[in-house]
Order: C-alpha cells, then structure tokens, then sequence
C-alpha cells in the first residue's frame, strides 16, 4: 500500500492526549498533528524522533495532517493503525496471504453479535471472518501485542471463538509494522487477560496469523509470516 503523495517530514516534540501530536517539520514551524493510533505507543512516541506526515484536504478536520510513520533505532513503523485492514486485504488479492486464498468476496468492518469484525470473506468454501490488530511495540526483536490494555481486544477474540463454535472459520491477523521483528508473542506483563484469551481462542480452533510489514516512506506492504510464540 502506497502512502499518500505530498508527504512531510519532521520530528516529534510530543504526543499527547491520545490522539494529538506536535511535530516540528523540515520548515521549522511547529504544528498540530492527528495520531491515529489510541494505544501507548511504548518506544515509538520519543521526541525527537523523525516521523513522515501525510495531508488531507477533506474540509472540516480540524488537524490536516495525519501521523503515518516514525523512524526509531534506524527502523520505519508505521503507527496508523487505521490502514491495517486494507494491509491485508491487499496481501490476500496479491497472493501473499497464503492461508486467506480462494475467497471470491471481502467485506471490510462487518457487524457480528456485539462486535464488528475488520473482514468478512466469503466463497465456495464458506465464511472466515478476521479480525485485524496493529503491532508496534518491540522488546529485542520480538513484537508484542497489546502495548495497553485492550477490553476491545478481548472482547474480539471472544467473538472469534463463538465464530468457530458456529462452524466458521475465525482467524485473529496481527500486522507487525516493523522490520526489525523475527517473531510474535502476547505481551503478558501489560494485558494478561488478552494473553489468556489468545491461548483459549488458538486452543478453540480460532486461528492466529502474524505477518510483518515492509515500512518505508514509499508504502508498507505486508511481507512475510511471522512466528506466534504463545506458550507460557
């Protein structure tokens, strides 16, 4: 996936309330940018940092430009969680998603139950339904998902597990966007409750995918799968 042209470079001063941070650009003005990403970004929020912005001239956005990447250690991640899903529509049409074949329809952010659901697909073989999760936190070499506690996080693998109970196919689909990961585990010592539940759902037959990106200023495309380590 292609980011968006006209990008900004600049580096991070602070983030703050969750949604909002103030980058310095090449320029040397100072702005207000949105950051679209609601977890704690642990390691990946540094002043200092160099980050990559895009722009939208969508009338109405209070803040115009958007926190796509940040450069940390020499590597890029890509913190905007909200292009995950397309990530991996776009790896299962290209082929790259081996084990995502031979569904003819994807429909994204689809309702079940309590929850909503990043993807529908739907074939011959059946409905699979997936639900995707941005990964940035890194502790040497391996990512680690959630970096905060995530209640929504939890309460999408209890709706996988009832997707498999019904006699669909569920699969929980980490996005690691970073380079710098050779494996997958649960971050326990933050969210131990998630963790719990990833093991029951893998035990109940959901299915748990990990795949790393390719992160740069010119796209982050979804590469190669990842080791899920989760065993205590």
């Amino acid at each position: 996936m292609k980011l968006p042209e006209n990008l900004l470079a600049g580096i991070l001063v602070r983030r703050y309330k969750r949604f909002l941070a103030d980058v310095t650009l090449d320029s040397g003005e100072t702005i207000t940018v949105h950051c679209p990403n609601s977890g704690s970004m642990t390691g990946c929020d540094l002043p200092g940092s160099p980050v990559i912005l895009s722009r939208s001239d969508k009338p109405g956005r209070k803040y115009p430009h958007t926190w796509e990447l940040v450069r940390v250690k020499g590597c890029w991640i890509g913190i905007n969680t909200g292009i995950t899903p397309a990530l991996v529509r776009e790896g299962i049409l290209n082929g790259v998603v081996a084990e995502l074949q031979g569904y003819g329809v994807i429909r994204p952010e689809v309702t079940r139950g309590a929850s909503r659901l990043d993807l529908l697909l739907t074939g011959e073989q059946g409905r699979c339904w997936v639900e995707v999760k941005s990964v940035t936190l890194a502790d040497n070499g391996l990512a680690l998902f959630p970096d905060s506690v995530t209640l929504r996080g939890q309460k999408h693998l209890v709706e996988l597990m009832d997707v498999v109970r019904s006699g669909e196919r569920g699969v929980i689909f980490y996005v690691v966007q970073r380079g710098d990961c050779g494996a997958m585990a649960p971050a326990d010592r933050i969210d131990p409750r998630y963790g719990e539940l990833l093991r029951e759902a893998v035990s109940s037959g959901v299915e748990a995918l990990a795949y790393r990106g390719e992160v740069s200023p010119d796209g982050v495309h979804l590469a190669t799968r990842l080791q899920l380590i989760i065993d205590n």
